[in-house]
């Protein structure tokens, strides 16, 4: 799998040339509407190119980075992947409970974190050193909440709560108790 580092560092640069490309193009239309003049009336010909210019460019861009998505090929192949290591972790009273002080996976290894939520709506979310996410989840009661992630770089990694669970929710860190291994 990609780093998702690199994914987010990727699709930056193109929506951003992306977004560009059409305020200019709005830019251009609007000067060109607006001006008096025949010479600065739009024919329906060039207005329809536009709009089908920007549709092509747009769905263009979504399938060239589609594949640079770590975990789609994961996710649309997971009936098929049977993971090196399974941890299960519950969830209540605003407080993760882990099988281990410390989490211990191997780099390469493929690794599903079961979370079970006994009463609220969490999150759930690994994060680099730096405070980068590497990858989430949402864990809703009463449904099967797992997350099937491959770790490419070894690393001390800190979990904590995505999402909103009240205002003891933001203490919900457990700093550096994922460990992957060379």
């Amino acid at each position: 799998m990609v780093d998702s580092t690199l994914v987010l560092n990727g699709q930056t640069i193109a929506y951003t040339i992306y977004a560009i490309v059409i305020i200019l193009l709005m830019a251009w239309f609007g000067y060109k509407v607006t001006t008096e003049g025949k010479a600065s009336v739009i024919k329906a010909k060039l207005f329809y190119a536009f709009v089908i210019f920007l549709a092509v460019l747009g769905v263009s861009l979504h399938l060239a980075t589609n594949a640079t998505i770590p975990w789609v090929s994961m996710d649309l192949n997971r009936a098929n992947i049977t993971p090196d290591k399974v941890i299960e972790i519950s969830v209540a009273d605003h407080q993760f409970k882990l099988p281990d002080d410390k989490l211990v996976v191997k780099k390469g290894e493929i690794v599903v974190f079961d979370v079970t939520s006994e009463d609220l709506t969490y999150g759930f979310g690994i994060f680099r050193k730096d405070g980068s996410m590497v990858c989430q989840m949402q864990v809703v009661p009463g449904h099967k909440n797992d997350l099937m992630w491959k770790f490419e770089k070894s690393g001390i990694y800190t979990i904590r709560s995505t999402e909103y669970s009240g205002p003891k929710g933001h203490k919900m860190v457990l700093s550096d108790v994922l460990e992957v291994k060379e």
